[in-house]
């Protein structure tokens, strides 16, 4: 299966292994609660999904790498106690809690989350002193002599061994005492995922060269590969690389394109995007500046250079969606808050008592923040837009409390008159997110008239609107704020492809008449 149906997988047995009768009684028993082995190459994603299940799920999350550990570490050191058998003392050797196992409480601690998910990743890669422990707590789910609390679920991750040397093969007896899953990569499903956060450059080479999204073969020198995660962390380095104004030479590209051949494609294919974003000047375009030429360019260009193009604006556009979605976010965050401090700054009998309500208000936002940051650092969770939205709203916070407790007379002036000070201060925000919501139609109603001019209805026009629809920020704000000519488009998309699923439909009507005719 695909990373997206492994990690609905996931998911779903998660929740079924936490499901409970009105009886307070599992309704999956322990015993039956099979932990799950991911099988996958490496760089993959296997485990990215896992992290999202809990962050999704919102609920407990431990990761560790099984190479990194030792017997000891796994069951716990060994202590000499004295116990009476009979009449009789003898020394027995009894385990401290397993450092694993103690990470899972402690985790409990810190989050509150009773529930979550232990993932153990290069399970087959433990050592042979340590291979039976594992097999132990696959089985029993206990490391030692201490159980894993209930409520969690274990997931293992693994590579094939054709990728690695050091990897033992899991027996019957083992693999009996699992849910196994086996994971091959897909493009296109990657880029659901990877749409909004990956340089565009990558997005539309691979949208060319879907084969060259993993790769992995053995050359002459060894092995020479390429992986999703590779392509995630050029990503990252490439976006900073600019913004620095470093060089990206082959060599760099190489650091994380281990695929000689493939590195400088992708190095050719960076220059030619250097070229059509220094020509096009998308910057202008989008803001409703153009030429005929410019147009009459991309009308006749190639195909790989028009889905280039295209991808320039979809990160040009992608900037501003993410811009209006985290204002909207500030924006209602901020209202909800002054809402609930309203009622407690209108029954106030002055401006401190005010103050200190807006304090305490705070607080609960405060709180959800520290919350959030904290599970992410403990847990390993990426940072998720909400986190991003409340850390914003934090600050803008603390601004209204400074702006406040810095009035001349804040005990002379009434509550309502406190409220009143801040609401004007908040009516910035709002008219912060009006202006990015007003720039980023501007810009997506300036993209389609260009991209429209230049292709009309052919299918360069259909990629726009098919990408358009795939991110989510960019379909949440058409929603919020209306696009007139994307739903014309999308409609007319829609009418096409219901159009070529009836004329397939037809087709193998056609051909099964003429088998039956045939046969007959």
């Amino acid at each position: 299966m695909n990373i997206k149906q492994a990690k609905e997988e996931i998911k779903n047995t998660f929740l079924a292994y936490t499901r409970k009768r009105t009886s307070g009684e599992f309704c999956i028993p322990l015993a039956a609660q099979r932990p799950i082995l991911l099988i996958g190459p490496p760089g993959i994603g296997k485990t990215a999904i896992v992290a999202q299940v809990a962050q999704e799920l919102k609920t407990g999350f431990l990761s560790y790498t099984m190479t990194h550990h030792t017997r000891q570490s796994a069951i716990g050191l060994p202590l000499i106690k004295e116990k009476k058998f009979g009449e009789k003392q003898y020394a027995i050797t009894e385990y401290t809690m397993s450092e694993i196992i103690g990470a899972v409480y402690e985790q409990m601690e810190q989050t509150g989350c009773k529930e979550g998910i232990l993932f153990l990743d290069e399970i087959n890669c433990v050592s042979e002193t340590l291979a039976p422990t594992m097999l132990q707590f696959l089985q029993y789910k206990m490391f030692g002599t201490h159980h894993l609390p209930e409520g969690w679920l274990i997931v293992t991750a693994s590579n094939p061994p054709m990728y690695n040397k050091s990897v033992r093969e899991f027996d019957l007896v083992t693999l009996d005492r699992i849910k196994r899953i086996d994971i091959t990569e897909d493009y296109d499903v990657w880029k659901e995922y990877a749409i909004s956060r990956i340089h565009s450059v990558i997005l539309s080479y691979l949208d060319l060269k879907k084969d060259a999204f993993y790769k992995i073969e053995r050359n002459m020198t060894g092995m020479v590969f390429v992986t999703a995660r590779g392509w995630e962390d050029l990503s990252i380095v490439l976006s900073v690389y600019e913004e620095m104004g470093i060089e990206i030479t082959k060599e760099f590209l190489t650091e994380y394109i281990q695929f000689p051949e493939l590195a400088a494609d992708f190095k050719n294919y960076y220059d030619l995007y250097k070229k059509y974003r220094d020509y096009y000047h998308i910057e202008e375009i989008v803001m409703g500046h153009f030429e005929k030429e410019q147009v009459e360019r991309l009308r006749n260009a190639p195909f790989d250079e028009a889905v280039c193009v295209i991808h320039l604006f979809l990160s040009k556009l992608q900037e501003g969606f993410s811009q209006a979605f985290l204002e909207d976010g500030i924006t209602k965050e901020l209202h909800k808050l002054l809402q609930a401090w309203k009622i407690k700054a209108l029954q106030a009998r002055n401006g401190i008592e005010a103050l200190q309500d807006l304090k305490e208000v705070f607080s609960i936002l405060e709180t959800r923040w520290k919350q959030g940051k904290e599970n992410r650092i403990f847990s390993g969770f990426q940072d998720s837009k909400e986190e991003e939205i409340l850390s914003f709203a934090r600050q803008i916070c603390m601004t209204y409390q400074d702006i406040l407790s810095k009035e001349a007379n804040l005990s002379k002036i009434t509550g309502e008159e406190s409220f009143e000070i801040i609401k004007e201060n908040f009516s910035l925000q709002i008219e912060k997110r009006k202006k990015i919501v007003s720039l980023v139609k501007a810009q997506l109603d300036a993209s389609f008239d260009f991209l429209e001019e230049a292709f009309h209805s052919s299918q360069e026009m259909v990629i726009f609107i098919t990408e358009l629809s795939s991110r989510k920020e960019a379909v949440w704000f058409i929603m919020e704020n209306g696009c007139d000519k994307f739903y014309q488009y999308n409609e007319d998309l829609l009418f096409y492809e219901k159009e070529k699923a009836l004329r397939t439909e037809i087709s193998k009507l056609g051909e099964e008449l003429t088998l039956d005719f045939l046969e007959n």
